[in-house]
């Protein structure tokens, strides 16, 4: 359950970060050639870049979270107790239910 956090926080931060730092690149004329650009292309370009790197960040994550074993994860035994035990209450209640009280009202 650790390292799902950890990968999840890390992913987040670096999801925040990406953008700030090209935005803040190109602004601050870091990559070369931005400056022969014109202002408003700068901005177009940066603001494509940086929707770029958010969306490879997820694409990241998605691999992370697929990559992870199915069968590390155990389900906790109490709650499965409790939804079978709600599941089968609820079959119990429809049950007893006649076709005759469940006509649509209007």
């Amino acid at each position: 359950m650790v390292g799902v956090v950890n990968k999840f926080f890390i992913t987040s931060l670096i999801m925040w970060a990406a953008p700030i730092a090209i935005l803040y690149a190109f602004n601050h004329n870091l990559f070369p050639g931005v400056t022969d650009m014109s202002p408003h292309s700068m901005t177009l370009v940066s603001g494509f870049v940086a929707v770029i790197s958010v969306n490879v960040v997820i694409a990241f994550y998605i691999c992370l979270a697929m990559r992870e074993p199915a069968d590390k994860h155990e389900p906790d035994p109490k709650f499965l107790a409790e939804a079978k035990a709600s599941v089968e209450q609820l079959g119990k209640n429809q049950d007893g239910d006649s076709s005759g009280s469940r006509t649509k009202q209007e």
